[in-house]
């Protein structure tokens, strides 16, 4: 895990998303955290991810999400030599841990 994202403020922020309840109050708490283009990138990413996991080739993941071969290298390089949280995410949705909206 990367120490140098750690501080009070990162903290805090990781402690209000832990209080989000369903998918709605994600929608109304990251408009007013994030710009359209953030949560766009960021979904992005989630989406690329995930492909990149079901063993899609870039081509189809560029097609499908419109990511940039960079965007999906540098999501690729995350998957293998990360701190594995999109594979958290992964197994618990797969595993139907994560929240209901």
């Amino acid at each position: 895990m990367n120490t140098k994202l750690h501080d009070e403020n990162v903290d805090f922020l990781f402690d209000a998303i832990l209080t989000l309840k369903n998918r709605e109050e994600c929608y109304k708490f990251f408009e007013d955290l994030c710009t359209v283009p953030e949560l766009k990138a960021m979904s992005q990413r989630i989406a690329v991810a995930k492909m990149l996991s079901e063993r899609h080739v870039y081509s189809d993941i560029v097609d499908k999400t419109g990511a940039s071969t960079a965007t999906i290298s540098r999501v690729n390089r995350s998957l293998n030599y990360g701190s594995d949280g999109y594979t958290l995410i992964f197994e618990r949705l797969l595993t139907g841990g994560g929240k209901e909206d």
